[in-house]
C-alpha cells in the first residue's frame, strides 16, 4: 500500500510540473524517486510523453519509448495515443501511421481515441475519404463510436468544404438516436456563419435553445459577428444584449466586434459607449481593443488623441502591429493630409515594418482623394507588392479624375496578371470611355475583359 501510494504521489508531482511547463523539474523528481526506491510506472512515462510532445518536440517524446524499454515498462494504448496525437500536432502523417502499425505489431489493441485521433488528422490534412475509412475501421474493430467521433466527422466535413454533407450526417445520426451536443451546434453554426448563411445559423441557434442546451459565449459571438458582417447591425446588437442579460462573462472580443461594426456604419457614439462599458466591466484592453479605439478616434478626426493612445499602447508593453499603423495612416488620409500619412509610412520603416501593403494602399487612395494623382501613380509604381484593392482603388480614382485611358491601361495590366478587380471599377472605366465619346475603345476594352474571363474558366 505504501509503495502504491508513493508511486501515485510521484505521478501527481510529475503531472504538476508538466502542467506548469517545468520538464527539467519533473525529470529530477524521477531521479530522486528512484534513489528513494520508488520506481516510475507506465503512468509516469505516459504523462511525460504527452508533455514532451506538447512542450518540446515529437522526437523527444518518442525517445521515451527507449527509456521505458530499458526500465522494462511495457507501453499501453494510452502511450501510443499520446504519441499519435503528438505526431498529428506536428503534421507528421506518415509517422502517425507508422505508430499505429507499431502498436498493432506489439499486440496493443487500438481504442476509440486512437481512431478518433487518426480520423481528425486525416480531415486536418484535407483527406476526408481516408478519414471515412478510419470510421469504417472503428466498426470493423467492434468499437462503439462516441459523441466525439461524430463531432470530429461533422467538423472535418465542414472544414473540407462539405457543409451540406455535415448537415445531412447530423440529421441522419439524429434519426438513429444521436443527440447533438453544444459543441456540435457550435461547429455547424460557425460554418453556416462563415458561409454567410445568417438565416440558417439563426434557425440552428433556435434549435439549440429548444434542445435544452444553453448557448454559450462562443455560440452568441459567432452569430453576432455574422450579423455584423451581413450588415444586420440591430440583430447583432440584440445578441450582444442577450449575452449581457444572461450574465455571460465574455472577453473583450464581443465588445470590439460590436464597436468595430458600429464604427464602420458611422455610429461612433454607440461604439464609444460599448468601449466604455468594456472598461467598466473590468476587461483589460488588448491590442485588438486598442486598435478599435484608434479606429474610433481616427474616424472622428481626433488624430492627437489617437497618437496619445499610441503612447499608452507602448506604455503598457504591447507591440503595435501593421494594422495599428494602417489605422493611423488611414486617419491622416481621411483628414486630407497625405503628407502626414507618408511621414507615418517612413516611421513604420524605421520601426522595422518592411511589408505594409494595407498602409500603402491607404496612402495611394489618400493621395488620389487629395487630387495628387501623379504622386499616387509614382507611389504605386514603387510598391513591390500590390493586391486587387490597390488596382481597384487606383482605377476608380483615375476615373473620378476623368483619366479613362490611364485607367483602362491599368485595368488591363491588372487582368493580365491574373488578379481580380472589382466589377464596379471595370464598369467605371467602360462607362467613362463611352460617355466621353471613346465608344470604340470602350467596346474593345469590354471585349478584352470578356476574353480574359473566358480564359480563366
Amino acid at each position: 500500500m505504501v509503495g502504491k501510494l508513493s508511486a501515485r504521489s510521484l505521478n501527481i508531482c510529475i503531472a504538476s510540473f508538466c502542467k506548469v511547463r517545468q520538464l527539467d523539474r519533473a525529470e529530477s523528481i524521477i531521479i530522486d524517486a528512484i534513489r528513494l526506491g520508488v520506481l516510475p510506472n507506465v503512468v509516469t512515462y505516459n504523462t511525460l510523453i504527452d508533455a514532451y510532445s506538447r512542450l518540446d518536440s515529437f522526437d523527444a517524446a518518442y525517445s521515451l519509448l527507449r527509456r521505458m524499454s530499458e526500465a522494462r515498462i511495457n507501453p499501453n494504448v494510452i502511450t501510443y495515443n499520446s504519441l499519435i496525437a503528438g505526431a498529428a500536432r506536428n503534421c507528421l502523417l506518415s509517422k502517425s501511421l507508422e505508430l499505429f502499425e507499431e502498436m498493432l505489431q506489439r499486440g496493443i489493441a487500438p481504442d476509440i481515441w486512437t481512431f478518433n485521433t487518426l480520423m481528425h488528422f486525416f480531415y486536418k490534412v484535407g483527406k476526408p475519404e481516408e478519414a471515412y475509412q478510419v470510421f469504417r475501421d472503428i466498426i470493423l474493430h467492434d468499437l462503439s463510436p462516441c459523441p466525439a467521433t461524430f463531432n470530429i466527422m461533422i467538423n472535418g466535413l465542414c472544414k473540407n468544404g462539405y457543409m451540406s454533407n455535415a448537415l445531412m450526417l447530423c440529421r441522419g445520426l439524429q434519426r438513429h438516436g444521436f443527440v447533438p451536443e453544444l459543441i456540435t451546434y457550435n461547429i455547424l453554426i460557425n460554418e453556416l456563419c462563415k458561409g454567410g448563411k445568417l438565416r440558417a445559423a439563426s434557425r440552428m441557434l433556435k434549435e439549440l435553445a429548444a434542445s435544452g442546451y444553453v448557448p454559450n459565449a462562443i455560440t452568441y459571438t459567432t452569430v453576432m459577428k455574422c450579423c455584423f458582417r451581413s450588415k444586420q447591425f440591430e440583430q447583432g446588437l440584440e445578441i450582444l444584449q442577450e449575452m449581457s442579460d444572461k450574465g455571460y462573462t465574455f472577453d473583450g472580443f464581443a465588445y470590439c466586434t460590436a464597436a468595430g461594426a458600429l464604427i464602420k456604419c458611422g455610429r461612433i457614439n454607440e461604439a464609444t459607449d460599448y468601449m466604455d462599458q468594456m472598461r467598466r466591466n473590468g476587461i483589460d484592453h488588448d491590442l485588438a481593443s486598442y486598435n478599435t479605439l484608434l479606429n474610433m478616434y481616427c474616424k472622428e478626426g481626433k488624430l492627437e488623441e489617437a497618437y496619445q493612445l499610441l503612447d499608452e499602447i507602448e506604455g503598457v508593453g504591447l507591440e503595435c502591429d501593421e494594422y495599428t499603423h494602417a489605422i493611423l495612416i488611414d486617419g491622416w488620409c481621411k483628414a486630407g493630409n497625405a503628407e502626414g500619412a507618408q511621414r507615418h509610412i517612413k516611421h513604420m520603416n524605421v520601426m522595422g515594418f518592411n511589408s505594409h501593403l494595407v498602409a500603402l494602399n491607404c496612402v495611394v487612395d489618400g493621395l488620389c482623394k487629395a487630387g495628387k494623382i501623379d504622386h499616387a501613380l509614382k507611389m504605386f509604381e514603387s510598391m513591390e507588392n500590390k493586391d486587387s484593392f490597390t488596382y481597384s482603388s487606383l482605377v476608380h480614382n483615375l476615373c473620378k479624375a476623368r483619366r479613362y485611358h490611364s485607367a483602362a491601361k491599368l485595368l488591363l495590366s491588372c487582368l493580365s496578371r491574373g488578379m481580380k478587380i472589382l466589377r464596379s471599377a471595370q464598369r467605371a472605366v467602360i462607362n467613362g470611355l463611352d460617355y466621353s465619346g471613346f465608344r470604340e475603345e470602350a467596346r474593345k476594352l469590354k471585349s478584352k475583359i470578356r476574353l480574359t474571363r473566358m480564359e480563366r474558366c
